[in-house]
């Protein structure tokens, strides 16, 4: 009985390498979909790396490298044994993985939903309301000037200035309020004698919302033994979410201002002015700059409906 033998293509039971059929496989690709392809998977990589950098798992970066090389060398080696072993670690290892860093990785997901490059391309930044300018500008005038004169004083503060992430569940810990950012209103409540002074004012659209707010406080091992649970709260506060936070320590005096896990230190009042006019006010520019092509398309779409005829 003939034995039948495949000619050409790229099987198996090719006698020799098929070098056209390799070379025809290299021209399917395809520079449009290929290149978004290695930028998508670069951008996760370098994503992994900043996470892995920035959180506690860079601790243990060494240690799961290390791992996967003992696992490709017995792979090599053919140790059904060690690899039998080391497969079910890393098995494992992933699931351990995600329940021990579930802070990271819940703080992670956090940021990208608080990315303001996918929020603005629907609808828009909240912050960008051209009709909060002169609330959050009295606002911001009225913060600096009671850090400065808390300052002086030695008594601490806690500012919660609000931005895009709605922190309702942050207001409800503390007491409801509907007052004007005046320094007097400020000093009054962080006044050591008075109920909320332990807690956090929490500052929306240029308005204080509540007072003796509890905030969350940060894990992080990097600050300094000079910062006590206020700056600890406050750089919490950033981490798990988008507001600024201005805090003014008991003990030494200094205006700080944290963002996004940051903590800047050692402000005056120019500085702290400064940052804020920067993070909070509004800008100044044509109302339909910040808005997005979603809402430009609604409000034009108002504006017709409402268009008094000729």
């Amino acid at each position: 009985m003939p034995i039948l033998t495949q000619k050409g293509g790229c099987g198996a039971h090719a006698a020799q390498p098929d070098v056209q059929c390799r070379l025809s496989s290299l021209r399917t690709f395809d520079p449009l979909s290929d290149t978004l392809d290695i930028l998508i998977i670069s951008f996760v990589f370098y994503q992994l790396l900043q996470f892995a950098r920035k959180s506690r798992a860079g601790q243990l970066v060494k240690g799961i490298i290390l791992i996967l090389v003992f696992y490709g060398l017995a792979v090599m080696l053919n140790l059904k044994t060690v690899t039998w072993v080391l497969n079910n670690v890393i098995t494992i290892g992933f699931m351990a993985a995600v329940v021990i860093f579930q802070p990271e990785l819940r703080r992670t997901l956090e940021r990208m939903g608080q990315s303001t490059m996918w929020a603005n391309l629907l609808v828009g930044n909240r912050r960008s309301d051209p009709s909060l300018r002169g609330a959050w500008q009295s606002a911001v005038v009225a913060i600096c000037d009671a850090a400065e004169q808390l300052s002086d004083t030695r008594t601490g503060a806690l500012m919660v200035l609000e931005r895009n992430n709605n922190l309702d569940e942050i207001i409800r810990t503390g007491t409801p309020m509907h007052a004007d950012v005046i320094p007097e209103m400020l000093g009054t409540i962080f006044y050591e004698g008075t109920p909320l002074h332990d807690g956090a004012v929490v500052i929306r659209d240029g308005v204080i919302v509540a007072a003796g707010c509890v905030l969350p406080l940060s894990n992080n091992l990097e600050m300094g033994k000079d910062m006590g649970t206020r700056h600890r709260a406050g750089l919490g506060m950033s981490e798990n979410s988008d507001a600024i936070v201005v805090i003014v320590s008991e003990e030494t005096g200094i205006i700080s201002m944290a963002k996004n896990g940051v903590l800047i230190r050692r402000l005056d009042r120019q500085n702290l002015f400064n940052l804020l006019q920067e993070e909070i006010v509004p800008p100044a520019e044509d109302e339909e700059a910040d808005i997005s092509p979603l809402q430009k398309l609604l409000r034009k779409g108002g504006a017709m409906n409402h268009a008094k005829p000729e």
